[in-house]
């Protein structure tokens, strides 16, 4: 007999005489109604033994935690909350579990307990719920840009290149720590390294994929980046994933565009195929809501507020447009914001962007044209020669999730703006190469995944949308 999943049972639209289930159990109550999931969706099904049947040994085993397989007919359930049980004939225990020493008990845990056992939390709802959709959204992630002819590039985790000009990189070597060859300098001579030069994980795979982009037209990346900044707060990690497609011959514009309707195809897929783990969300964040100062609340469920980014445009204004926004707003006046606006040139923190967002537009904005001197090199300089075509998109609760810009195309300003920031553009000079040999517009963003999850589950803190997360002081699993 095949093996059914919960969630197949649970569709069902008529009884079986027979069916066979494997799953863990949740809940074990009075020697009779066992919780049996699987993972396969947020609910449980009930199965129910005749405990005259088994015998007294084999009932003591079954605990929270115990893994089962059940056999039985699949009637329509006597009580309320699911159209389902399984009437229990037969009963194999396939792994035991010790319940004085299982952590994951029926009962409310902490999310940083929870953390301190990320190997065993998916067996809790809500982390199982929080998984699904981030399977979900990585399927819609490819599904999108595979209809939308691009073309999806696998670059290189070890590099030598810092994308961002930051310098926060973990450095790949085998050189010996305590006694490392030093040069005529008395440097450390990554010469002899394993590589024969200096490398790092990477923080971005943009330039690589810029390369692609020159020839194959539209192109993604999909992977895990890298950053060691020493940062400990509820949105940093020191490893996540980035999707970054770059699209040659498209323009700041073009670039806005793909970016909104690819945020849109994400979360319209999830509504369309998760809609039973974002209720169960909504409702764990409707909960935890009430425990807010009424102040604090958020105006809107978690369902619509994914649906607001869906059926809004997307609202678009300059960076000096946003500064003089900021600047003349009453959380600015009465010096209520933490970092205060002044002057053009302002680098905007969160409280900023949440505010344009949640306050004075309440829908997505997406800012451009920024302060070049604030931006990274390789970003197109606009004709005024002090603001580049980049673009950053605001979500509530959020606000940044999304980075790009038109790309420099042009290879003496290019080089003038490494220059300026102590970026050698002999050490890129593949790079450099594209503007040489064919060069034209292009374009491209970075979207953080971790961040786009946290929006789509209403989860406060990055750490509890990563199976194992990556911090300061904190590699465990």
């Amino acid at each position: 007999m095949k093996n059914n999943s919960v969630k197949d049972l649970l569709l069902n639209t008529g009884t079986q005489s027979q069916v066979k289930v494997n799953g863990w159990v949740r809940t074990f109550r009075a020697n009779r109604f066992i919780a049996l999931n699987d993972g396969s969706c947020i609910d449980s099904i009930q199965c129910v033994i005749d405990f005259k049947n088994f015998d007294d040994s084999t009932l003591k085993k079954i605990n929270t935690g115990t893994s089962l397989e059940i056999t039985g007919s699949l009637v329509e359930s006597q009580g309320s909350g699911q159209k389902f049980e399984i009437i229990v004939s037969k009963l194999e225990i396939l792994g035991e579990c010790d319940s004085d020493k299982f952590p994951i008990q029926p009962k409310k845990h902490s999310f940083e307990f929870l953390r301190d056992n990320a190997h065993l939390r998916t067996r809790t709802s809500t982390f199982s719920a929080i998984m699904r959709l981030r399977s979900s959204l990585s399927f819609a992630v490819h599904s999108y840009f595979n209809s939308n002819g691009f073309y999806y590039v696998h670059t290189p985790i070890i590099t030598t290149s810092d994308a961002e000009g930051a310098g926060e990189q973990f450095r790949v070597t085998t050189l010996d720590p305590k006694n490392p060859p030093l040069n005529e300098k008395n440097e450390v001579d990554y010469s002899k390294d394993f590589f024969g030069k200096e490398t790092s994980l990477t923080v971005s795979g943009q330039l690589e994929a810029e390369t692609y982009a020159m020839s194959l037209g539209k192109v993604y990346t999909f992977g895990p980046t890298f950053r060691a900044e020493n940062s400990n707060t509820s949105r940093h990690l020191s490893e996540f994933w980035m999707i970054e497609p770059e699209v040659a011959f498209m323009d700041l514009n073009g670039n806005m565009d793909l970016a909104e309707d690819f945020l849109k195809h994400l979360l319209n897929h999830i509504i369309k195929n998760n809609i039973d783990d974002l209720s169960f969300l909504e409702q764990r964040l409707t909960n935890e809501e009430k425990t807010k100062p009424q102040n604090l609340r958020s105006d809107m469920s978690l369902i619509d507020k994914i649906r607001f980014v869906i059926d809004n445009d997307f609202k678009r204004i300059t960076y000096t447009e946003a500064i003089e926004i900021l600047k003349n707003s009453k959380p600015n006046k009465k010096k209520k914001f933490k970092y205060l606006i002044e002057n053009w040139g302002a680098d905007l923190q969160s409280e900023h962007e949440r505010y344009l967002v949640e306050k004075h537009f309440k829908c997505p904005v997406i800012i451009y044209d920024y302060p070049a001197n604030i931006k990274a090199f390789y970003m197109k300089l606009n004709e005024d020669n002090k603001t580049v075509k980049a673009m950053d998109i605001l979500f509530p609760g959020i606000g940044e999730i999304v980075g790009g810009s038109q790309r420099e195309e042009n290879l003496d300003i290019l080089n003038c703006k490494m220059k300026d920031i102590g970026v050698n553009p002999e050490d890129l000079w593949w790079y450099t190469d594209l503007r040489k040999f064919g060069t034209a517009k292009h374009s491209g963003f970075g979207l953080g995944f971790e961040r786009l999850i946290m929006f789509a589950t209403g989860m406060s803190n990055i750490r509890d949308v990563i199976p194992f997360p990556r911090t300061p002081q904190n590699a465990e699993f």
